[in-house]
C-alpha cells in the first residue's frame, strides 16, 4: 500500500515521502497513530500544495534573512569594559550579550547560538561577529570594546 508519511518514521522514511509498505503495517499502525495518511490522488494533489507553500516560505525566510544582514552591516555595538594594560579586558564579551545588547538597543531579536566561530571577545577594539541568519545568509555586526 502506497502511504504518504505525516511525519518521520525510523526506518520507513521522513515526512512528505510517498512510500510503499505492508498492507498490514500501513493500516494497523501508521495511519491508525497518524503516522502516515493513504496515497490517494487528492492527498498527493495536498502535498504537492504544501511543498510549493513551503519552497515559497523558505525563499521569503532567505529574502528577510538578507535584509537583516544588510541592516546589521551598518551596525556597531559598544560595550564599556575593564580592561589592563595591552588592551588585555578583564573577563570577556560573550555572544550572549552581544544578542540581548542587539535586543535592546536596535530591536533585532538574534539567537546566541547562531554566531559563528562563537569565541568571547577580550580585546579592546572593533572586532567582527559573523551570525548564521539563514542556512544561506551570513551576516556580519561590529562589535566595539571601549575602556572603562
Amino acid at each position: 500500500m502506497k502511504v504518504i508519511l505525516v511525519s518521520d518514521v525510523k526506518k520507513v522514511g521522513k515526512k512528505g515521502q510517498i512510500v510503499d509498505v505492508a498492507d498490514g503495517y500501513a493500516r494497523n499502525f501508521l495511519i491508525r497513530n497518524g503516522f502516515a495518511v493513504q496515497a490517494t490522488e487528492t492527498s498527493q494533489q495536498i502535498l504537492k500544495n504544501q511543498k510549493i507553500q513551503a519552497a515559497e516560505n523558505e525563499k521569503e525566510a532567505e529574502e528577510n534573512a538578507k535584509a537583516l544582514a544588510e541592516k546589521l552591516k551598518n551596525l556597531t555595538i559598544e560595550f564599556r569594559v575593564k580592561a589592563g594594560k595591552e588592551g588585555k579586558v578583564f573577563g570577556s564579551v560573550s555572544t550572549k550579550q552581544i544578542a540581548e545588547k542587539l535586543q535592546q538597543q536596535h530591536g533585532i531579536k538574534v539567537d546566541k547560538r547562531k554566531f559563528v566561530d562563537s569565541n568571547p571577545i577580550s580585546m579592546l577594539g572593533i572586532t567582527n561577529c559573523k551570525i548564521e541568519l539563514h542556512k544561506n545568509v551570513i551576516g556580519t555586526i561590529k562589535v566595539k570594546l571601549v575602556e572603562e
